[in-house]
């Protein structure tokens, strides 16, 4: 449930924009519960090895973070749970508890939309990612489609209130 493991023939993914295209059509897919549109994608060489999207009110668990549940499927369908090799692709700058299981995981490499100035862990109040006192760093790339992923997190809390 909101895991994904695409078929063997699907191409492998060009760049980060063409990755973040398919991280902003997951997130679309957590509005049918309720939930708020982030979505996530796993690429390994380029190939896309899982994706998520938030399920928190789905799962009634505050931890169903789309990275989380993301990386979580990749660690399954790679059968470990080191993911040096692995690129995270998510819409929405990741929060302490997500940037954390970057780090725990030993993603390769960190991808993300939209700035988050009130729980972005990965540059805007913190900066777990890069932080040298911890056992490990990744690179980041921030910015990626930022307007659009913005621009569909607003549109869902302009229907929510």
């Amino acid at each position: 449930m909101g895991t994904y493991t695409p078929p063997v023939q699907r191409s492998s993914v060009p760049d980060d924009v063409a990755a973040m295209a398919l991280a902003l059509e997951e997130a679309a897919r957590a509005t049918a519960h309720g939930d708020v549109p982030v979505g996530a994608v796993v690429l390994v060489d380029g190939e896309v090895v899982a994706a998520s999207h938030n399920e928190r009110e789905r799962r009634g668990d505050p931890t169903a973070h789309a990275e989380l549940l993301a990386l979580r499927a990749a660690a399954e369908h790679l059968g470990s749970w080191r993911l040096d090799r692995a690129t995270l692709v998510v819409t929405l700058e990741p929060c302490p508890m997500c940037a954390g299981a970057l780090v725990a995981g030993r993603v390769g490499r960190l991808v993300y939309g939209a700035a988050d100035p009130k729980a972005g862990a990965c540059g805007s109040l913190y900066n777990l990612c890069v932080d040298p006192r911890l056992n490990h760093e990744l690179p980041v790339t921030g910015g990626v489609l930022a307007a659009e992923c913005a621009a569909q997190l607003r549109a869902f809390f302009a229907g929510h209130r």
